[in-house]
């Protein structure tokens, strides 16, 4: 896999779960011998939602909701055969969503 990069794109709800995940990623790389750079923190995306409480007049009473999407990407630079296989077989957490891009 010569001059090739695998960009590794995270996306959870919880940081705490994205930044474990984040880190076995990185780990099992370095360990098969591959150059990584990041994990780097992308920009949270707040989507905010208010939401009436009377179900018929006082418009002043409301609720207000938030959810945060908490975003990293990793960088593995010249992968190995041995680093494609192990993170393949990597089971990360599952409130993780992963995407994958060869480059």
């Amino acid at each position: 896999m010569a001059n090739q990069r695998i960009r590794i794109r995270l996306k959870s709800f919880d940081h705490r779960l994205i930044d474990q995940s984040a880190q076995e990623i990185v780990d099992t790389a370095k360990r098969t011998g591959a150059q990584v750079c990041g994990p780097v923190p992308l920009p949270t995306r707040i989507e905010r939602f208010n939401v009436l409480t009377s179900p018929h007049v006082n418009k002043d009473a409301r609720d207000q909701y938030e959810i945060r999407t908490h975003k990293r990407m990793v960088d593995i630079v010249q992968p190995t055969d041995k680093t494609v296989d192990a993170l393949m077989k990597l089971d990360l957490a599952a409130g993780v969503d992963v995407q994958i891009a060869l480059g």
